[in-house]
């Protein structure tokens, strides 16, 4: 059986994790649920059996959407790209300071943030 691992990215553009999901509530198409990246992940399987996109809000891991598939974007260039598919809900996670980086990085659940209980969370 596969492990699953999670993917981290910075989540340009957004100031909280209110900012996003505010752009999902101005945005509820499943395309706008996509983010589109350069690269495929070599750990398809891992990251497709039952994998999290992990965002990095101003340096700290604050949320998590589960991944349900990967979809092929051929951009206007030609190139073609890799579209992580995610679900609409916005899970809060405790935080976790993150270093800035590039492009998005494996993260193995051991590491991930536990999920904020939801008695936990505001809006």
């Amino acid at each position: 059986m596969t492990k699953p691992v999670h993917l981290l990215k910075l989540c340009v553009g957004a100031d909280s994790v209110e900012d996003l999901v505010e752009w999902y509530r101005a945005h509820p198409s499943a395309a706008e649920r996509r983010h589109v990246t350069r690269m495929w992940p070599r750990r398809e399987a891992e990251v497709l059996a039952g994998g999290s996109l992990y965002w990095v809000v101003k340096g700290v891991i604050l949320c998590r959407q589960r991944i349900l598939r990967l979809d092929e974007v051929r951009g206007a260039d030609g190139i073609l790209r890799c579209g992580i598919v995610m679900a609409p809900e916005v899970i809060r996670t405790e935080a976790a300071a993150r270093r800035p980086f590039q492009g998005w990085r494996y993260l193995d659940p051991a590491d991930a943030p536990r999920d904020l209980p939801a008695e936990r969370v505001t809006d």
